[in-house]
């Protein structure tokens, strides 16, 4: 663990008995948050425990109704985000705040240009950027249009930006959720490089791994208020997830038993799939999923796992193969037709595919039974509101208000309201891909416990995440993918993490048959799921 040179004492953000008051709302109580140069400070707690309004605080978005802060051992108070940009305090958000249609150097340099009597010397603006990126160890083209470049590469920008504004405080507000391993090792050796330079970085994040890998010392909020400050090296991950929620998450046990439960495979199928695939996009692959089973799809970004349920669930058209639903031949060439066969999908991508952010709560759960209806039989009132009653209450969906615009609930609240959408359907399959992807670990756990109480109740659950220990915890068998193909198929009860990242890494020994059929009963690719 990196340890922070000099005084222990000496703060270059001091934030004390911050309180802030919203109408009818204490959003935060009397929280303090201390930043050291050159350490990584996560920032953690569930959704609606206070870190954005912290973060609101700390850059000038928010005023504050009492409290202190303290940088650099100056008092400061805040009117704006440009007054927090002028104390040193830059933001990278989840949501990169650039311009896309821009070049990369102009991004970098943005109201900072290398400028002489006649203008803007452009030749020497981008010579400067080049020089501010390769001191993050970053070479890109700085005459590139920055929407050209994947999100990891415009949050290695907007970093950039920040040392061009001389930071010597760098929040990164959720950097990662949509970054694969390879892009999150890049942006945490340049977080890495920052600290050992002296910048204080503030990391807020719901991947707890994460928090291990690349803190120093983690601050825990809870409900508006300071839980306490930690070394990261002395609070174990249960001790943490603890102070986050408030109660000991015995829930995670019974889930994992629940996983462990045997399934009749000795009966036909709910799904079968016999070598569905997609040229270019997914090699031919069998899969079958049985009443009350759980399959897990594992593998990296990219692997394939989405690109398999979309075939499965008709939001794309499979041009090989077969599926069975209950023994029966049929075609699911669009996702109507597999709501009329009673199977549900959750997309990974909630905004885009999921939530109608400008709707009600009520009316995104209720469109679900409207789509497999179809638009001239109208969902009657008193039906409507029986049934989004019965799915809040069943989900804990908060605030529990169906008249709630869907777009103000947190991550975690609008994917509880996904799910009970799909299951106001009444499936016999539902297919959910990533569903607990940047949500807290309190809503984590409860949609994890209502998958494995639903598929104990007889419902067909194929699950994907990129946790492992998720999928683990939750599905009786894991497809496991690599390359936009399947090479294998693990029994969860014999296998661990571990198991499945060696399989992973082994899989072309496997695929051509040269080795055994994989680790603890693992199926080579070619076998149906």
């Amino acid at each position: 663990m990196h340890t922070s040179t000099g005084d222990d004492q000496r703060f270059v953000v001091e934030m004390s008995a911050i309180t802030i008051r919203f109408p009818g709302v204490l959003a935060l109580d009397g929280v303090d948050l201390r930043l050291r140069p050159g350490e990584v400070h996560a920032l953690l707690g569930e959704n609606g425990a206070g870190k954005s309004t912290l973060i609101k605080a700390l850059t000038g978005v928010y005023a504050i109704d009492e409290g202190t802060i303290v940088v650099a051992g100056e008092h400061r108070v805040f009117g704006s985000a440009a007054d927090a940009q002028s104390a040193g305090i830059s933001t990278v958000y989840q949501e990169i705040n650039l311009c896309p249609n821009l070049s990369v150097g102009e991004n970098v340099m943005l109201g900072h240009e290398s400028r002489t009597v006649r203008g803007i010397d452009w030749r020497a603006t981008h010579r400067a950027a080049a020089e501010h990126l390769a001191s993050l160890g970053v070479t890109i083209d700085t005459q590139s249009m920055l929407g050209s470049h994947s999100i990891a590469v415009q949050q290695l920008v907007a970093i950039s930006r920040a040392m061009v504004l001389d930071a010597r405080v760098l929040i990164l507000d959720e950097p990662t959720s949509s970054l694969d391993r390879e892009e999150v090792d890049r942006l945490f050796a340049v977080v890495r490089g920052l600290r050992d330079r002296g910048v204080a970085i503030l990391f807020v994040t719901h991947f707890l791994d994460q928090v291990y890998e690349i803190s120093d010392r983690i601050t825990v909020l809870r409900n508006g208020r300071l839980v306490g400050e930690y070394p990261a090296a002395e609070l174990s991950r249960g001790d943490l997830v603890t102070k986050m929620i408030g109660r000991v998450l015995d829930d995670l046990e019974a889930i994992s038993a629940s996983a462990e439960r045997s399934v009749d495979r000795s009966v036909t199928p709910v799904l079968r799939a016999e070598s569905i695939g997609r040229r270019g996009v997914l090699d031919p692959a069998d899969i079958d999923v049985y009443r009350g089973e759980v399959v897990g799809i594992a593998g990296l970004l990219g692997s394939g796992r989405t690109e398999l349920v979309r075939l499965l669930y008709g939001a794309d058209r499979a041009d090989t193969g077969t599926v069975e639903i209950n023994g029966e031949r049929t075609k699911v060439t669009n996702p109507r037709r597999a709501i009329e066969r009673r199977i549900a999908f959750s997309s990974e991508n909630r905004r885009s595919e999921g939530i109608i952010a400008d709707l009600t709560v009520g009316e995104n759960i209720v469109l679900g039974i409207q789509a497999r209806r179809g638009w001239l039989r109208r969902v009657r009132r008193a039906e409507r509101d029986a049934v989004v009653a019965e799915y809040m209450s069943a989900l804990g969906v908060r605030p529990a208000d169906p008249d709630r615009i869907a777009g103000e609930l947190s991550g975690g609240n609008q994917q509880k309201v996904l799910l009970a959408r799909w299951l106001a359907t009444a499936p016999e399959l539902i297919i959910l891909d990533e569903p607990t992807r940047g949500i807290d670990v309190g809503a984590k756990a409860d949609i994890q416990a209502k998958v494995a109480e639903l598929a104990e109740q007889g419902l067909s659950v194929i699950f994907i995440s990129s946790e492992l220990e998720e999928v683990l915890r939750l599905a009786q068998r894991v497809v496991v993918m690599r390359d936009r193909r399947k090479i294998g198929v693990l029994e969860s009860a014999t296998v661990d993490v571990d198991g499945v990242i060696d399989f992973m890494a082994t899989h072309d020994m496997a695929a051509q048959g040269a080795a055994p059929a994989g680790p603890d009963g693992a199926r080579s690719e070619g076998s149906v799921a």
